[in-house]
């Protein structure tokens, strides 16, 4: 796996928020969900995004845009019509007095807006739970990033556009996996195209010896690895790795490792068939306690804690 696939193996949609959105203007959405992630792709019309951070970004047909927790925004037919309509956690529509707008809102499948015959159209897919996104990508992100419509090409946004409307046995997984998809290839498309907003590592692809220990790190995660082990296999030495590593990466291998493992860890946790023991020893610890004890060191609570929450958010 390469460094940029290590980064983006990661969004993993359950029971994600799914909807197609149609509006007529004037119209204006405040969104204070604070989804983990946000997806909003433009078919049909135009549409302004304006993050609380940063500055408004226009979007028309065929252009994506992506948003990520705890940040707030609007999105409006232009950029100044104030909010009539206000998203809250659990996606929660209403207006400015606090009043329920999803029955009037709401016209079919998955169709949502303030006119089933609206000009604008747009998709949403929101990812609901922070654990399915991991911290190392989202730590990376800007509140708010936008891929134009000439900038990349593929099916994927047709087939959400699809399959969002039908009501079908299954049909939530088959969301799920391509909003995945759709998010991933919008992303890796992002990177490709804007290098002032790359990770410090990711910039640095070229170089052999640190793509090599990279590498080794995130493919075999339980592996007993040391400096001396990741120079030998890397062919450097092992104080060039360290330097090198250090300059380009901006930590040392071992926090890395560290890092990296906790991060698959958090992901681990929250997965079905999974407990404390086998995440243990999935990402390289001999004993359920010293996974424990560094999950703690590292993500300031215990793996079981950790879990409590996660599962408690999802409710």
């Amino acid at each position: 796996m390469d460094t940029l696939g290590g980064l983006l193996d990661a969004p993993r949609a359950r029971g994600a928020f799914a909807l197609r959105a149609v509006m007529s203007a004037p119209w204006s959405l405040r969104v204070v969900a604070e989804s983990p992630l946000t997806l909003i792709a433009v078919v049909d019309g135009n549409l302004w995004l304006r993050p609380d951070e940063g500055e408004a970004i226009a979007l028309g047909p065929g252009d994506i845009a992506i948003t990520r927790a705890p940040n707030h925004y609007n999105v409006s037919d232009s950029a100044t019509t104030p909010a009539q309509v206000f998203i809250h956690p659990g996606q929660r529509c209403c207006d400015a007095q606090g009043n329920s707008l999803l029955e009037e809102m709401t016209h079919g499948t998955r169709t949502w807006g303030n006119d089933p015959q609206g000009s604008t159209v747009f998709l949403v897919g929101a990812y609901e739970h922070l654990s399915d996104i991991s911290d190392r990508l989202l730590n990376v992100l800007p509140p708010a990033l936008s891929l134009r419509r000439a900038d990349w090409e593929s099916p994927l946004l047709q087939l959400l556009c699809d399959e969002v409307v039908k009501e079908e046995p299954g049909q939530a997984a088959v969301l799920d996996r391509l909003l995945d998809l759709l998010v991933t290839a919008v992303l890796k498309a992002w990177f490709a195209r804007h290098d002032e907003n790359r990770p410090q590592w990711w910039r640095f692809q070229g170089d052999r010896i640190i793509q090599c220990a990279l590498r080794l790190m995130q493919d075999n995660p339980a592996y007993p690895w040391t400096i001396d082990k990741l120079a030998s296999q890397a062919g450097a030495s092992r104080a060039s790795l360290a330097r090198r590593f250090h300059d380009l990466v901006g930590e040392p291998p071992m926090t890395f490792l560290k890092n990296w493992r906790m991060a698959l860890a958090a992901d681990l946790l929250c997965q079905p068939d999974e407990n404390v023991g086998t995440v243990a020893e999935k990402v390289g610890y001999a004993t359920p306690f010293a996974f424990s004890a560094a999950f703690k060191r590292i993500r300031g609570i215990s793996p079981q804690q950790y879990l409590k929450d996660a599962r408690k958010a999802e409710q």
